[in-house]
């Protein structure tokens, strides 16, 4: 969208942005906002993602969901997807089967500072309230500062739970798990 009179792009305005449940044809570019959102926080951990991948995998998700306690969301900006949340149960065996996981929650660099995040985590907890989930945990690379920085201004805690993964190359992510009541 530009301005008549001068041309300039314009940012949709917060009327245009929305949070709605993923669709099928929603899959490359919620690969798409992955790569950009993991290649610019992880960089040095994740390399070079493939877009085509990502959106594969996340074409599975969206169409066949495992269990009616999972759900991808996508944030708008008009009609162009730059965010996204995925929702499942919590598979820590230490947490009962009222609590749910935030899976991932990306948005594209480009729109990051717009509010889309904010939606986003809003319309995961609703989501998963809906299905009886009464806590959610995210788990999050160490150190990822800007997606802890709003995962606890929004009320998540550290509960003190670590994990590390190890990738096919051989290096490793340490995480620490973040957790909230939906109560």
């Amino acid at each position: 969208m530009t301005d008549a009179g001068t041309g300039d792009l314009l940012r949709p305005s917060a009327a245009d942005a929305a949070v709605r449940p993923a669709r099928a044809a929603d899959a490359a570019a919620i690969g798409a906002v992955q790569a950009r959102a993991w290649g610019r926080a992880f960089g040095a951990v994740v390399g070079s993602l493939d877009p085509q991948v990502l959106s594969e995998a996340w074409a599975d998700a969206v169409s066949a969901p495992p269990s009616p306690r999972h759900a991808v969301l996508v944030a708008t900006a008009g009609s162009t997807v730059v965010g996204f949340v995925a929702v499942a149960p919590a598979s820590d065996p230490d947490l009962g089967r009222d609590v749910g996981e935030l899976v991932v929650l990306a948005v594209d660099p480009a729109h990051q500072g717009a509010g889309h995040g904010s939606r986003l985590l809003s319309a995961a907890t609703a989501t998963l309230r809906e299905v009886g989930v009464n806590g959610v945990v995210a788990w999050l690379p160490l150190p990822d500062a800007v997606l802890q920085n709003f995962l606890t201004s929004a009320g998540m805690v550290p509960d003190g739970a670590r994990r590390t993964l190890a990738s096919a190359d051989g290096s490793t992510v340490t995480q620490h798990r973040l957790t909230a009541s939906l109560a």
